[in-house]
């Protein structure tokens, strides 16, 4: 590790490769970032491959600190063991400039992607047809709006909306947030 990331996390090299990977990630790392791509890490060791890398955007906390700081890291192997086997990586982490415009859309992605990953089996359970009313209802359209376009009644609409909350336990706005996130809008 680099001198700068040793005093961003306020550790020295001794006490960053004591803790195990698991203890390392958990100390300075969203949990639910890790577990989208450490396990493309270990495919990376697995497949040994020099002209590969694993490109990521994470969260890391610096202690004494509350905020989350994003990342855009890439790692590669660096070396090999005498059999051939990955020994060590080498990983760039470049942190994203709070200020730049690309830091929200970025965030935006990865918390819609934490969305999807935390409601996935809610919104598996909803019917085809629960899912057109969704778009609708993401759409801003009144029940006899969606009843005209699905040419259904108002009452069945009206039905579908209210089993559509229940089964995803979310509010009208949340809604929205299920159509955006499951591509329905």
């Amino acid at each position: 590790m680099s001198n700068r990331g040793l005093e961003l996390l306020q550790s020295t090299q001794e006490e960053i490769t004591a803790l195990s990977s698991g203890d390392y990630y958990k100390k300075y790392f969203n949990q639910e970032d890790a577990e989208d791509y450490v396990p493309k890490i270990l495919a990376l060791l697995e497949r040994n491959n020099d002209d590969e890398l694993v490109t990521f955007f994470q969260q890391v906390r610096f202690p004494g600190s509350d905020e989350w700081n994003w990342h855009m890291s890439s790692v590669k192997i660096f070396m090999r063991d005498g059999a051939g086997k990955p020994s060590l990586t080498i990983t760039i982490a470049v942190p994203i400039d709070a200020m730049h415009h690309m830091t929200a859309k970025a965030e935006r992605l990865l918390l819609e992607n934490n969305f999807l990953r935390q409601n996935y089996e809610k919104f598996s359970k909803l019917t085809k047809r629960e899912k057109e009313v969704l778009t609708q209802v993401a759409s801003g359209k009144s029940a006899a709006e969606i009843a005209n376009a699905l040419y259904i009644s108002v009452t069945t609409a009206e039905t579908h909306r209210k089993n559509i909350k229940q089964k995803l336990k979310a509010t009208t706005y949340e809604l929205m947030q299920y159509a955006r996130a499951f591509d329905l809008v």
